[in-house]
């Protein structure tokens, strides 16, 4: 068998239309149907069930690609290296709203920067639907706010986060407080799922429950376009996100009494993904910054 014919198995395993998977690689159809066949004839039995236009794997292909596909990388890879001294690659992320708002766009610019042949696709989403990511394969690495204790996912720190109750009161930066003392605000929260808003809670421990939140929101922004306007308003946020808000003296920090908000950043992946030249190399560049 050769590489092109289990290049394109692969692919065909994925786009189930010949004709979808011929455009997008620029072949022709003829082509990619040939090498299929010439790859199911080397191993002795169909990979594929023929169903209408489509190919489905059958029961044999999918074992085929469950025991194949980890080598099959490693030799891509080391063609690769071989092939060009030179990363190269996409690299598929997910990373959670601070973190991909405020703290990977530089970091992303600067690794993309040094390797100018490599792609980052970066999605947005809160860490529990990034963990959730990564378990069905969707992703080739997270970047979450929150502890994740799932069996399937490694997790590895790579930066720690302050946060802090904030309102564009000024009164109320003038003296320190019990967190229960602002309950009488209206509290403005990230939605559930977020790790800001797990960290905050989950600190705050058994009076979290005498907290009313007021509104609750998907995004930061939002949050802190509603803190500038309502005086009335407060929350707990990502010093990372709220930086120029206090510089500009839009939002002011409140001192509460024996309780610090601080969590880790983790990166997380799957605990049987491969890991490419290109995975270890932005992993690397990622916790050394």
């Amino acid at each position: 068998m050769t590489f092109k014919e289990l290049e394109l198995f692969y692919h065909l395993s994925e786009e189930s239309h010949i004709s979808q998977l011929a455009n997008k690689i620029n072949m022709s159809q003829s082509a990619v149907s040939l090498a299929i066949k010439s790859l199911e004839k080397k191993l002795g039995e169909p990979l594929f069930d023929r169903i209408g236009k489509k190919l489905v794997l059958n029961e044999r292909g999918r074992f085929f690609k469950q025991e194949t596909y980890s080598h099959f990388l490693s030799l891509k890879e080391a063609k690769n290296i071989f092939a060009k001294d030179k990363l190269s690659g996409v690299l598929k992320i997910a990373s959670s709203k601070t973190i991909g708002n405020f703290i990977l766009p530089q970091i992303i610019f600067d690794f993309l920067s040094t390797y100018e042949s490599c792609t980052i696709n970066n999605d947005t989403r809160n860490s529990a639907q990034i963990i959730q990511m990564v378990q069905e394969g969707k992703i080739d690495i997270g970047f979450i706010e929150s502890n994740c204790n799932e069996i399937d996912i490694q997790k590895e720190k790579f930066s720690s986060d302050e946060l802090i109750v904030v309102s564009s009161d000024k009164s109320l930066s003038k003296k320190s407080y019990y967190i229960d003392q602002l309950f009488d605000k209206k509290w403005l929260l990230r939605e559930e799922g977020s790790g800001t808003r797990d960290i905050f809670l989950e600190t705050i421990s058994e009076i979290s429950n005498e907290l009313k939140v007021f509104m609750q929101y998907k995004d930061s922004q939002e949050i802190k376009l509603l803190l500038t306007k309502n005086k009335d308003a407060i929350t707990c946020i990502s010093k990372y996100v709220v930086e120029n808000e206090l510089e500009k003296k839009e939002l002011y920090k409140i001192d509460i009494i024996n309780l610090f908000f601080e969590r880790d950043l983790f990166i997380v992946y799957h605990k049987n993904k491969y890991k490419s030249r290109l995975f270890k190399e932005f992993v690397s560049f990622v916790k050394e910054l």
